[in-house]
C-alpha cells in the first residue's frame, strides 16, 4: 500500500503524533487530503524517535495561516505560512514504526499490506 508522507523534525513529529500539535505549517500547500504518514527526520533535534514513521494523521485542509492558528501550530505566524489542518492522530507503537528515509515536501512510502500502518490507513479511508 502506498501512503503520502511528510517529514518533521523532533519534537514536532511527536507532538503531532500525540495530538498536541494539530496544525503543521509550511510555505506551500497541497491538494492531498486524507491519511498522511508522519515521519520523524533523522536529524536529532529534541527528544523522541528519529528516522521512522511515528503516526498516521488525517490531513483535512490547507489554508493561509491565521493568527488564531498559532497555539495549535505551536509557532508564530510568518510570511506565506500555510496551515495544514490535521485530525485523528494515531501514534504508532514502537513495534509498528517503520524506518523511513525522509524527503522534503510530500513523498510516497510503500508500507506492507499486513502492517499496522496499512490497517490504520484502510480504517481512515473507510471512515471517510
Amino acid at each position: 500500500m502506498k501512503i503520502a508522507a511528510l517529514s518533521l523534525h523532533q519534537p514536532w513529529a511527536s507532538m503531532v503524533a500525540q495530538g498536541a500539535k494539530t496544525i503543521e505549517t509550511r510555505t506551500w500547500g497541497t491538494r492531498h487530503r486524507g491519511p498522511l504518514l508522519v515521519c520523524a527526520s533523522r536529524k536529532p533535534e529534541g527528544h523522541g524517535p528519529t528516522g521512522c514513521a511515528v503516526a498516521v494523521v488525517r490531513l483535512v485542509a490547507c489554508r493561509p495561516m491565521l493568527v488564531t492558528d498559532q497555539r495549535r501550530a505551536r509557532c508564530k505566524r510568518y510570511p506565506r505560512a500555510v496551515s495544514w489542518i490535521l485530525t485523528d492522530a494515531v501514534w504508532l507503537r514502537v513495534e509498528d514504526r517503520l524506518p523511513v528515509r525522509g524527503y522534503q515536501r510530500l513523498f510516497t512510502v510503500e508500507v506492507p499490506d499486513d502492517s499496522a500502518v496499512a490497517a490504520i490507513v484502510r480504517e481512515m479511508r473507510r471512515a471517510g
